[in-house]
Formats: C-alpha cells, sequence, structure tokens
C-alpha cells in the first residue's frame, strides 16, 4: 500500500564527492563562503521517535544544488545536530535522490537517522503524492527506503542498509578503559568488534542495564582508541531494558564526531543488527528487534531491526518513525 503524505570499511576519506584524495574536517573551512538562496528550504524532523520532540533531531536542506561542501559545514556546525542532510534539487533517476550528509565536523559517506529523515521529507514535500520507495544515492551506496502505513498516511520507513563486514576484535581492557567501567561488567561470551553497513562502529557487548547507566567517557582515551582505526565511534548495549516490550537498550558515543552522544542512530543499529545474527546473540527467535536508545539523554528513541539470510549474506534492515517539527528557509 502506497502511503500519503505524512570489500571493506568505507569512511569519508573515500568519498566520491571528495576529489583529490585525503581531506580533513579543517580543509574545508578556508573557501569563500557563498550566499544562500531565500528558495532553499530548511527542514527539522525527529527521527526514530514515537511522538514529536522525541527521537534524533535532523536538519534536512533542499535544494542543495550550488552549496559548495565548506557551506554545508558551517552550515552543519550552526544547526549542531549530529548530522544536517543535504538534498540535491534534481533525481538522478526516478525517485533517486542524491543526498550528503554531514556532522559538525566531517562528512559522512553514510548515516541512519539521516537517511530516514530526508527520505521523509523527499516523500512529504519534494514528490508530495504516494509512493511505496525510493532511494537515496550517498556516498556509501544506493539505499532503498520503504514506506508503510497506518490509518492511510506515512507510519514506518526502513532502510535497507550495505550488507556487513565484520573487521577486527578490540581487547575488553581498552574499552573499559574508554567507558569506565570493569572487565566483569563487559558480557564475555561475545566479542568487542568493529562492523560496517555503510559506516563503522565498534559494538561493545555488557551484561546488565546498570552498566550502562554509569557509563562515563573518557574523551581522551577515546580519541586515543579510535585514532587508527576505521570506526570512529561506539554502541555499547545490554539485553536489559528500561521498557520490557524492547529487546535492546543501546548507547552510542560520537565524540570524535564533536557530539558526545548520539540519541538514536541507524546506521550504527545496523550495524548491530548484522553482529547479533553474526553470533547468534538471540538465537533464530528473533525475527524483529526493538531497540531503545536515548533515554539517559531524555531523547527516547525506538529502532526497529531487521536480518535476514540471503544468497549466503546478512541482509539488514533498519526503521522507525519520522516527525515533522519545523520548516522554513535558509537566509
Amino acid at each position: 500500500m502506497a502511503c500519503e503524505h505524512g570489500s571493506g570499511f568505507l569512511n569519508s576519506r573515500q568519498s566520491p564527492f571528495c576529489k583529490g584524495g585525503s581531506r580533513k574536517p579543517g580543509d574545508l573551512h578556508h573557501a569563500v563562503m557563498l550566499p544562500v538562496s531565500k528558495k532553499t528550504g530548511l527542514y527539522i524532523v525527529d527521527v526514530f521517535a514515537e511522538r514529536k520532540y522525541a527521537g534524533n533531531q535532523l536538519a534536512v536542506v533542499f535544494p542543495a544544488d550550488g552549496l559548495p561542501a565548506p557551506r554545508m559545514l558551517a552550515i552543519a556546525r550552526e544547526m549542531h545536530y549530529s548530522e544536517t542532510a543535504f538534498i540535491y534539487g534534481k533525481s538522478l533517476r526516478k525517485n533517486c535522490f542524491r543526498v550528503r550528509i554531514f556532522t559538525p565536523e566531517r562528512e559522512l559517506p553514510f548515516a541512519g537517522h539521516p537517511v530516514l529523515g530526508a527520505a521523509f521529507v523527499i516523500q512529504r514535500e519534494i514528490i508530495g503524492k504516494k509512493i511505496t520507495g525510493l532511494s537515496l544515492c550517498l556516498p556509501a551506496g544506493k539505499i532503498p527506503v520503504s514506506f508503510t502505513c497506518a490509518g492511510g498516511r506515512s507510519d514506518m520507513l526502513w532502510m535497507k542498509q550495505n550488507s556487513p563486514v565484520f573487521g577486527k576484535t578490540l581487547k575488553a581492557r581498552r574499552v573499559c578503559e574508554v567507558l569506565g567501567i570493569g572487565a566483569a561488567e563487559i558480557d564475555s561470551r561475545f566479542p568487542a568488534q568493529e562492523v560496517s553497513t555503510g559506516l563503522p562502529f565498534i559494538i561493545v557487548p555488557v551484561k546488565k542495564l546498570k552498566t550502562m547507566k554509569k557509563i562515563r567517557v573518557s574523551r581522551e582515551r577515546f580519541l586515543s582508541l579510535v585514532k587508527k582505526r576505521e570506526a570512529k565511534d561506539i554502541l555499547v548495549f545490554c539485553p536489559e531494558t528500561c521498557d520490557k516490550r524492547n529487546d535492546l537498550h543501546v548507547r552510542v558515543f560520537t565524540e570524535y564526531e564533536g557530539i558526545p552522544e548520539d540519541p538514536a542512530t541507524g546506521s550504527a543499529n545496523g550495524c548491530l543488527a548484522a553482529y547479533l545474527a553474526k553470533h547468534g546473540y538471540f538465537g533464530a527467535d528473533k525475527t524483529i528487534l526493538r531497540s531503545e536508545q536515548g533515554i539517559e539523554m531524555g531523547r527516547p528513541s525506538l529502532l526497529f531491526l531487521k536480518t535476514a539470510a540471503e544468497n549466503g549474506k546478512i541482509q539488514v534492515h533498519v526503521g522507525g518513525r519520522v516527525f515533522m517539527t519545523a520548516r522554513g528557509c535558509l537566509c
């Protein structure tokens, strides 16, 4: 039913939108800042939320044609959300749109909540009619997004992420030093491991919810840990939850992006879904998992995770709801 309105890791240094090889965030700061067209729209949405003013905030800019990368980074820093999405005005093909994603520090090849938030804005504000799905063209590749409905209006959005790549494992001691927890609080049955479905994360299993609540990240040790790794951010999870309807309690720490913690992270939860499937964490009984995040930040979020085996590979889908909270334009 259509909806009404309503092989290895890829990181930013490999983005096809960045010519000339490696580029640090600071390299973008020195270009001349051009004025923004008054016709450039700005939308604020809450992603992976069950109501407005929850979930993860996202700024969406459309159309982004003519905005140079330094200006996009400046806008992302001005908004100071975990990410800002920039949608180009012309679709590459039918229902396929080019999108770029910036944190306050760098451009990302992929990120989960900007994918769903941008798709929501495209369907509601740009296409403006019933569709069952569309695709976003990101540096990490083409990401399909499907829409489901309730009461004739947009309800859930689902993204299909890239096939997972499982990277290096880490010693529990180093992770504990970063998180400020004891080695006995790590679930040693499963590894701390780098995983990517488009953007790599370090996945860390712990035993208890009380451990999740007391985590205090050492920024210095965090940056030291990720300095020479592909994964720059850390997801910590446990099977105890605040809401008994949910399956997982998650926190994602993003010091490298200039934001200490993220309230809802679709890309990281996609990596988690792949990790859980690979290591048989829940066995074969769970087909859809409910992941709660952002509770410690006062931004309760809910993400839905699905995995399936297809041609010998793990297929990952991450879903959630999106709410529009503001629309206007850049000056």
